[in-house]
């Protein structure tokens, strides 16, 4: 993260100190607070309507006059869903072909790259005095991914001082606006640290956080979903019960579908969207367990491995929603139960949780929803894991997809 994140300004690899204290705070109360998300609900219903809308219009340029049934990459669709809600509310933009690019350069594609190139092992990091071989080449393409990645967020900074310059104001603020105001107003509240800086790193670290891992976590629940036909008629037959046919999904809704929240939490068991928890470093020597650790050693934790625990999860390979509103109704995601924690714990905890659970939620109830979902000729599809930071599916989810809502809805 020296490289790729600005010098370990990305929060989530940050060294515990005053920076990372100050960054999480700001992110934590100025985008991520319950009350926060709670006004910015408009934005996350209307740029879910408006993927819904894509997505059939997709399907309507796409059927045939024989067929009514589309074969459609599910992978992009949920990253153009996830990645739109997060740029209008970081910095009030969206990334759509279809609505008019918006975002200089193949932006998806450095996201991805950047994710991939996390999570490879350099041989520097085991032994630095190497470094200068630049030994298998990545340290080249981090620098590359890096520097391409701050031409398109220094783009966004540079728009957003020339508006704020020439005294345009706009009725909602996105949060790379409130980066400014709240480092102009204490221009020593990150000490020794370019205040440029420290917006992007900020901006840049919630934009990839939500993005990737929550396009990781909806993969996955539509592949186990679809190799499950029966659970996935059971969240059929509850949103027909709750919602009904003749309006679209809402936030509100999300509190009743208590079979959905349970499909997305043993999702999130079976595959966590990241594998190892955020790292933790001791801050002084210490003992446990009868261990000695020196300070500075880094921890990341296995959740891959604790969440399948025979000893703890009855059958821990197969996909079982139920036991979430059984045997395991009271384990919650954030973190205190330590058998089960998809976004880690303690105070390097994900703190996007609630954010991460009302994209995800809403994303894959509306679209169970308003669509009817096949796999090509019946077949099960391809679990395979894929090698990086997060728990990427190793091959693309294509489906068979066919509306079943009054066209009016998608409108």
């Amino acid at each position: 993260m020296e490289i790729l994140g600005y010098n370990f300004s990305i929060i989530g690899f940050s060294p515990y100190g005053h920076y990372w204290r100050q960054a999480r705070k700001i992110a934590t109360f100025e985008l991520l607070s319950n009350h926060r998300l709670e006004k910015l609900k408009h934005i996350r219903e209307s740029e879910m309507k408006t993927s819904l809308k894509e997505l059939y219009e997709l399907w309507v340029k796409e059927r045939s006059n024989c067929s009514n049934k589309v074969l459609i990459e599910m992978n992009g669709w949920f990253e153009d869903a996830t990645l739109n809600v997060i740029l209008r509310l970081i910095v009030g933009k969206r990334c759509s072909a279809r609505e008019g690019e918006e975002i200089s350069g193949n932006w998806k594609e450095e996201l991805t790259s950047f994710f991939k190139l996390s999570g490879k092992f350099l041989v520097s990091d085991a032994l630095p005095f190497l470094r200068w071989l630049a030994i298998g080449g990545d340290e080249k393409s981090m620098k590359k991914i890096a520097k391409e990645l701050d031409i398109v967020v220094q783009e966004w900074l540079d728009e957003h001082k020339r508006k704020r310059a020439s005294g345009e104001t706009k009725e909602d603020e996105d949060f790379m606006d409130v980066m400014m105001t709240i480092l102009q107003d204490d221009a020593q509240l990150f000490p020794g640290r370019d205040v440029d800086t420290v917006n992007k790193a900020t901006c840049l670290t919630m934009i990839l956080a939500a993005t990737d891992t929550t396009t990781v976590t909806l993969t996955w629940a539509l592949t186990l979903l679809l190799n499950h036909r029966d659970i996935l008629k059971n969240a059929q037959n509850e949103l027909d019960t709750r919602v009904g046919s003749e309006r679209q999904v809402k936030e509100s809704d999300i509190k009743n579908l208590v079979y959905l929240q349970a499909i997305l939490k043993e999702t999130m068991r079976l595959y966590p969207a990241g594998p190892l928890s955020i790292p933790h470093e001791s801050m002084e020597d210490c003992t446990v367990s009868g261990y000695h650790i020196p300070a500075q050693t880094r921890l990341l934790v296995n959740l891959w491995k604790i969440h399948r625990d025979p000893a703890v999860w009855s059958d821990p390979c197969e996909f079982q929603p139920e036991r979430f509103l059984t045997t395991h109704k009271d384990f919650d995601v954030r973190g205190q139960n330590f058998e089960y924690m998809p976004f880690g714990s303690g105070r390097r905890m994900c703190p996007g949780v609630s954010f991460a659970l009302q994209v995800s939620q809403l994303t894959l109830a509306s679209l169970i929803h308003g669509f009817d979902f096949e796999t090509q000729s019946n077949e099960a599809v391809d679990t395979s894991e894929g090698i990086g930071l997060t728990f990427v599916k190793a091959t693309p989810l294509q489906v068979i997809l066919s509306p079943w809502l009054s066209p009016s809805l998608y409108a």
